[in-house]
């Protein structure tokens, strides 16, 4: 598995727009993209420092995983979503592994990557989302 880079630091958010508004007015930091994926029920906006992105995610929808995840535990640190070069091949080892997977195919997700999620019982009580990058680089985020 070539593991090439931490692309993302996921934030499940309650209010985007509050979010943004305190990331800026604090930090310094504007959103590099902001994207509704309706098959998640999530909008999310970007915010990349040093090439890793913050990804904030608030739900737009009761049933979303972003919503059920902040009804259970409040907003804060939701996943860590790591660069690969072939994500059929990162699956196929997972699997050989016995790491359990939630996405036992890859799926388009933010920015039209091909990305998978591993369950946080295999990880040590860490999501991971895997984010599909053939052409990584240290340098440049997949987002």
């Amino acid at each position: 598995m070539d593991v090439t880079r931490i692309d993302q630091i996921g934030i499940a958010v309650e209010d985007l727009d509050a979010s943004l508004a305190l990331y800026a007015s604090a930090l310094g930091l504007t959103a590099g993209s902001r994207e509704r994926i309706d098959e998640d029920g999530v909008e999310e906006a970007m915010l990349t420092v040093d090439g890793v992105h913050l990804q904030l995610v608030q739900p737009t929808r009761e049933d979303s995983p972003i919503a059920r995840f902040l009804a259970r535990r409040g907003p804060g640190l939701h996943h860590l979503g790591l660069a690969v070069r072939s994500l059929d091949e990162a699956l196929a080892h997972l699997r050989a592994q016995g790491v359990e997977l939630i996405d036992e195919e890859p799926r388009v997700g933010g920015g039209g990557h091909r990305i998978a999620f591993v369950h946080p019982r295999s990880t040590g009580g860490i999501l991971l989302e895997l984010i599909e990058d053939p052409d990584a680089d240290a340098a440049a985020p997949a987002h």
